[in-house]
């Protein structure tokens, strides 16, 4: 008879602890075969949350953003911008069942490092989110 043993989150820390110690294991930011993505996220002026990724596609960039207010069919006017040349806006509803939406984009990967800048804001509330992301160049 075979005993199963479950790994607790101590001894598996320890475990990794132990590997990164021994030079058998190293840590790297996250990347995919598309190429690198960069991420943030944080909290919008009255308790929404958003995140936005910035990541390569091909020779462009595809950008996301999301925001999440866990509220069913607000009306959020979103801007997005790549080094200050304004990229996308428009609007967006927020959908069930999570009361959230997202905005997608490709942009240029223009020289050097790319600031990616995003904007919504709920015209009811006031409520506003901005976020940043840089995608290196």
């Amino acid at each position: 008879m075979r005993t199963r043993r479950t790994l607790t989150a101590t001894s598996a820390i320890a475990l990794v602890a132990a590997a990164l110690a021994s030079g058998a294991v190293t840590l790297a930011p996250a990347a995919s075969a598309k190429g690198l993505e960069v991420r943030t996220s944080g909290t919008c002026s009255a308790g929404a949350t958003w995140t936005l990724k910035a990541k390569q596609d091909d020779r462009r960039i595809r950008v996301e953003l999301e925001v999440d207010s866990n509220r069913v069919g607000q009306r959020w006017s979103v801007a997005l911008s790549d080094n200050t040349i304004p990229v996308r806006s428009g609007s967006a509803v927020t959908t069930a069942p999570s009361g959230s939406f997202t905005v997608r984009s490709l942009v240029t990967n223009r020289a050097g490092s790319d600031t990616i800048r995003a904007y919504a804001r709920y015209a009811a509330t006031g409520q506003e989110c901005r976020a940043t992301v840089v995608y290196p160049g």
